[in-house]
Formats: C-alpha cells, structure tokens, sequence
C-alpha cells in the first residue's frame, strides 16, 4: 500500500517533475492541434481538398491529393502523432520510477523543443540535414532511454 500511495505523490502537483512533465506535454499536445489548423490552413491557400464536399468552400475544380506543401504538413504531423503521443505515455510512467528531477526536467525540456525545431524545420522552413535528423532522434533517444529506465524499475513487478 505504500508503493501506491508513493507514486501517487509522484503524479500530484507536489512533485515538481511532474508539474514539468504537465507544462511540456501540454506545450506538445497544443503544438499537435496547430497542425491540425495549419493543415486546413494549407489546403485552403492551395485549394487543395480530399474530399468532393469540400470543394464547394473553394474555387478548387477538382480533389487533389498531391500539393507539395500541404503534403509536407501532413508528414510534419503524422510525425508528430508517431512520435509524441508514444513519449508523452512513457514520460508518465518514467515519472513514477522517481528519476532524478533535474535529469527528468531537462529531459522533459529537450524533447519539446527538439519536437518544436523539428516541426519548425519540416513544415515551415525546410533547411539542409542533418536538421531534420538531429531534431527527430534528440527526443526519439530519450524517448527510449525513458522507455528503458520504465522497463528495468518496473520488471520486478511482473
């Protein structure tokens, strides 16, 4: 019963950690829905629509599928899904292995604002790599460092 109640503090507004971990994730999740609207945003200023009925909100003739730069906000974002939501699941449970905090807080730090230059460098201002590279594997490295620590304090329990 002490186990549960430990980790409960872990996950409450008196852990520090985990009051970064809320304003980091919640930085990312509003960064995700952006996309959202800049792909609708895209797709208005091309004209370009997937569906037949959204061709009446626009002078656009016909469905398009391939416009470069619209294209080029759908894969910023479906790279955002991919690699986001599975971070912000396993930074939760990182939380409960009671890392260090200052380890835990820049963590948490490095990888939104990796994520944030990388959507900057894919969907806005596409610039030579290794950019892209460098700000897709920063966080996908700490994504599995995370994963790992989780996996090894978590494993007596199974």
């Amino acid at each position: 019963m002490a186990e549960v109640t430990s980790t409960l503090n872990l996950l409450s507004s008196d852990n520090p950690v985990f009051c970064c971990y809320c304003f980091w994730a919640g930085l990312l999740v509003l960064k995700m829905l952006l996309m959202t609207l800049l792909t609708a945003a895209r797709r208005f200023s091309k004209k370009s629509f997937v569906n037949p009925e959204d061709l009446a909100l626009s002078k656009a003739a016909e469905v398009s599928f391939q416009d470069p730069d619209v294209e080029r906000v759908r894969r910023a974002h479906r790279n955002d899904l991919e690699n986001i939501l599975p971070y912000l699941l396993i930074a939760l449970a990182y939380i409960t292995t009671g890392p260090n905090a200052i380890v835990a807080r820049l963590l948490f730090c490095i990888v939104a604002i990796s994520r944030i230059f990388h959507t900057a460098i894919y969907a806005f201002r596409p610039v030579p790599q290794p950019s892209r590279s460098i700000a897709f594997f920063v966080p996908f490295f700490i994504t599995l460092y995370m994963t790992f620590c989780v996996i090894v304090k978590m494993a007596k329990y199974v």
